[in-house]
């Protein structure tokens, strides 16, 4: 790991020459417009089970994309071979599909003045220094300490070690060029649990860009077997409408929907269940939805887009009311819109936590179902209509009764979004979307 460690610290600057390279033959091919994005990866993928290793798998790659436009009409080419003469070539076919394309009114690079000008420092490249050894071993003991739990924990699906490095060059014709180099570290273990009344499986996980932050892995371990037992005894409901508390990892779902709803491709394309619904009423008042893409270690930190357009900070949602969408350059213009810095996606959402923890969820719950894993994909992103099964918590008088499963809840996002209660302050910060546990005030849930 070391070796490809100083491959990243040395090879920004090839790749800079590489990305200035494509622009320039590009244009001197006679586009009137180009971009070219370079990247190298590395990284580590291991996976043992039963205390032996199942997969070991170690990756590298680089690869130059290049974008061209002549007037409207766009054509684009990618190599994996970084040698000029690879790279000309892979020029010149760009150019070549451009003249076979439809021109289109919104196509062409992000305007000029959006480009990022400042380069904060994210603190995004924490790079884990180990021998494969240590790394399988780390492994292992997350595993074995799920399995030595409990003598219920009966079989193991496994554990995973994970470790990756990138760095990613973007430039383009209005003489903008870039670079974001980060990693990404991660070990997750997943077990089996059985008594009398039948089997169970359920996992933990952590994830950082720093392994420092990484769970240690004997507590993965242990917390996944918790988790695992906790489930045993479960049982079926009868179909009633009750209030539904999600926990923070299922409740990240609710926002990446609300998310997926305001992106510029579903709002121009119409397909979405909120379509133009910038300044509408939402959520209730005291929700409020907000991006940091300049978030120190964030999973999702950037200083600039996929098109080099500067991010910043911003509200997508303040008192319950959409402030706007989700937009590239190209979505934008499809609206009429100026591009939000959001080519590629949002980087590190946050739903605003409220003042209870977990345990005060709960009590606010009071009588009704707490879900903590969700299945299928029964959510309608035109309409709105949400059908998914789900397992979890049977609730009452605020505390848990009973572990329940296969049973499905159902509702409509529209009036789910309306009908939240609260936000917990038990963020999950795992990943992009961040969010507490959120109380919904009723669902349909089907069971027996």
């Amino acid at each position: 790991m070391q070796t490809q460690i100083a491959e990243f610290l040395d090879g920004e600057d090839e790749l800079r020459e590489r990305v200035q390279l494509a622009v320039r033959e590009a244009q001197r091919l006679g586009a009137t417009q180009a971009e070219a994005s370079a990247t190298l990866g590395s990284g580590l993928e291991i996976n043992v089970r039963l205390g032996e290793v199942e997969t070991l798998e170690r990756s590298r790659d680089r690869g130059l994309g290049i974008t061209v436009y002549f007037g409207k009409r766009k054509g684009s080419a990618s190599t994996a071979n970084l040698d000029a003469d690879a790279i000309r070539e892979a020029v010149a076919a760009a150019c070549a599909i451009a003249q076979f394309t439809a021109e289109d009114p919104a196509a062409g690079l992000a305007d000029a003045e959006l480009m990022a000008t400042e380069f904060p420092e994210l603190d995004l490249w924490h790079p884990w220094q180990f021998e494969l050894e240590e790394a399988i071993a780390i492994a292992q003991r997350c595993e074995a300490a799920a399995r030595d739990y409990d003598a219920r924990i009966t079989n193991s699906d496994g554990a995973s070690f994970s470790s990756h490095a990138g760095l990613r060059v973007y430039g383009n014709s209005h003489g903008f060029i870039g670079s974001n180099r980060g990693t990404s570290h991660g070990i997750s273990c997943t077990v089996l649990a059985s008594d009398d009344g039948g089997m169970q499986r359920d996992y933990w996980y952590s994830s950082a860009r720093d392994p420092q932050a990484v769970e240690a892995p004997e507590a993965i371990g242990r917390r996944a077997a918790e988790r695992t037992l906790r489930r045993l005894g479960a049982k079926r409901l009868s179909t009633m409408r009750v209030p539904v508390l999600f926990a923070p990892e299922t409740a990240k779902g609710l926002v990446g929907h609300f998310l997926g709803a305001i992106r510029g491709t579903a709002q121009y394309r119409g397909a979405s269940f909120l379509h133009e619904c910038a300044g509408r009423q939402v959520f209730p008042d005291f929700v409020r939805i907000l991006e940091e893409p300049h978030l120190r270690k964030g999973p999702g930190s950037a200083p600039f887009d996929e098109e080099g357009v500067a991010t910043r900070n911003r509200d997508l949602v303040t008192a319950g009311v959409v402030q706007g969408y989700i937009l590239g350059s190209y979505s934008a213009r499809r609206l009429g819109l100026q591009s939000t810095g959001n080519a590629g996606g949002v980087r590190n959402v946050l739903l605003e936590p409220g003042g209870d923890d977990f345990n005060g969820m709960l009590k606010r719950l009071h009588r009704g179902l707490l879900v903590t894993e969700l299945m299928g994909q029964g959510v309608n992103a035109v309409t709105g209509d949400y059908s998914r099964g789900a397992a979890g918590f049977w609730v009452e008088n605020g505390a848990i009764v009973h572990p329940v499963e296969e049973i499905t809840i159902a509702g409509n996002l529209r009036d789910m979004f309306r009908r939240i209660v609260a936000v917990g302050n038990d963020v999950d910060t795992r990943g992009n979307i961040r969010s507490g546990s959120i109380l919904i005030e009723e669902m349909t849930v089907a069971g027996e």
